[in-house]
């Protein structure tokens, strides 16, 4: 066992957890903090147009989460085995998955991009793109579909980074790439005078520069886990697992972008151009305060997968109450910032008055149920580590199509615009209480496994002959 495997079983679960999650943390919060400049750049670029220019990000932003959706159920399929193998010391088999999600990774990127080219307009008329949003979105999407290789692979490898208990490298790719598009945004958009189409190619350029430092690590021989070209070959059983594991956290982000568009028709129906802009505002206001809250996820699952895999359950029990309390407490500072700052955060964006007024009265309604979200991000990501494919996936539906869509379609009839915002809330509350329940039973299985483990010590030992 080496030192990265001797520290996921049997370092002190408190400390293990902030080892493996502030990296993640700090490195998605400059993730998202670039997403937000993004947009800042762009709303202050344009002047009078800045709501169709926000407008257009927001619109192409979701057709652009179809393709991560891909990567992250690729990079978190594979972790939870990797995480898993490692436990049960199966090198071999870790490594030939980490290969196969490299093969996964290209391939998906080249179909996406593909896809994407072809199908350009129509997908942005489809999300919701209206005759003055388009051009703005059409500028922006084209390069980001071009660099959908970096994104992918750059979310993968600092995925299995993690999942072998290394969190500092992935850090360190993911700020270098995020600082990165910091500084070469302005660049980009008012330097080279190329205003929307500028943040898009400032962004690529950033992931590949990530891509290359991540590679290097696992080309080094420094990482755990040992990339062999001819491991590439794709192996059905793998991949079969892969995609099983990965179906819900890719379920989750296909059906949130489904939700957009259904979202954007009806905030252009109902309240126009400023509306989209403002529901794209709202989304990124939102991705950064839940940013922090995967990183304790991308902590967790390994702790989580490593300890599952060697049958030490009590500490996947331990580690799972740690991660509820804290993101729990990250849930209840974001609604508090969101809701009494709004005005403050929108003006960020735009200077535009009607933008700042209808933007703080629709976030303040959005938010409300904001304080229930860590502990369902914990719930979710408990079956991803644990291998369980069918709660997994449906933990991840559940918020998105059987609450929030139906919400969004009826409430509207009656409540207009304010009843598209008040849909959020109410689906977040019936989510909570569907993912409580599931997470109670869980835990009652890990007890009683355990329960199991000490009353049975040569259960499931290879060495006893059963």
């Amino acid at each position: 066992m080496d030192e990265r495997s001797q520290m996921l079983a049997n370092e002190k679960i408190s400390k293990l957890l902030l080892k493996l999650s502030v990296p993640a943390m700090v490195g998605m919060l400059v993730q998202a903090f670039y997403n937000l400049v993004d947009t800042i750049f762009v709303g202050h670029a344009y002047g009078v147009d800045s709501i169709q220019a926000i407008g257009g990000i927001a619109v192409a932003f979701p057709i652009q989460m179809v393709g991560m959706a891909v990567s992250l159920a690729i990079g978190i399929g594979g972790s939870s085995i990797i995480s898993r193998r490692m436990g049960e010391m199966e090198m071999e088999k870790a490594n030939k998955t980490f290969s196969n999600l490299i093969f996964l990774s290209i391939l998906s990127s080249l179909l996406i991009t593909g896809v994407g080219i072809t199908f350009i307009v129509p997908l942005l008329k489809l999300f919701g793109a209206t005759d003055t949003i388009l051009p703005y979105s059409l500028e922006y999407l084209e390069v980001i579909l071009y660099g959908t290789i970096l994104f992918s692979l750059a979310m993968v490898t600092n995925s299995v980074a993690r999942s072998e208990g290394n969190a500092k490298v992935a850090m360190n790719s993911m700020m270098m790439a995020g600082g990165l598009n910091i500084i070469l945004d302005p660049v980009f958009i008012f330097g080279f005078g190329m205003g929307i189409r500028g943040a898009a190619i400032a962004t690529v350029l950033a992931q590949g520069i990530g891509v290359l430092y991540i590679s290097r690590y696992f080309l080094s021989g420094k990482s755990t886990l040992r990339f062999h070209p001819a491991d590439l070959k794709p192996e059905g059983k793998i991949i079969k697992e892969v995609l099983a594991i990965g179906a819900s956290p890719f379920a989750r982000n296909v059906s949130s972008s489904f939700m957009v568009i259904i979202l954007n028709n009806l905030l252009a129906f109902y309240g126009g151009d400023i509306a989209i802009a403002i529901f794209g505002i709202i989304s990124k206001l939102l991705m950064f305060t839940l940013m922090p809250m995967f990183g304790i996820i991308q902590g967790l699952q390994p702790i989580v997968g490593f300890n599952y895999g060697a049958k030490n359950f009590e500490r996947v029990r331990e580690s799972v109450k740690l991660a509820i309390i804290i993101t729990t407490g990250m849930s209840i500072a974001g609604f508090l910032v969101l809701y009494l700052f709004p005005e403050q955060l929108f003006g960020i964006f735009s200077g535009d008055h009607q933008l700042i007024v209808e933007g703080k009265n629709a976030v303040r309604i959005v938010v409300l149920a904001t304080p229930l979200i860590g502990f369902q991000v914990v719930g979710g990501a408990l079956y991803q580590a644990l291998g369980k494919a069918r709660p997994s996936l449906f933990l991840s539906m559940c918020r998105q199509v059987l609450f929030l869509i139906p919400l969004v379609l009826i409430l509207p009839k009656y409540l207009d615009l304010s009843g598209v915002w008040a849909a959020f809330p109410l689906a977040d509350t019936l989510a909570f209480a569907v993912t409580l329940i599931m997470v109670i039973r869980e835990f009652k299985l890990l007890a009683e496994n355990g329960e199991n483990m000490r009353n049975d010590p040569l259960r499931n030992d290879p060495l006893a002959g059963n």
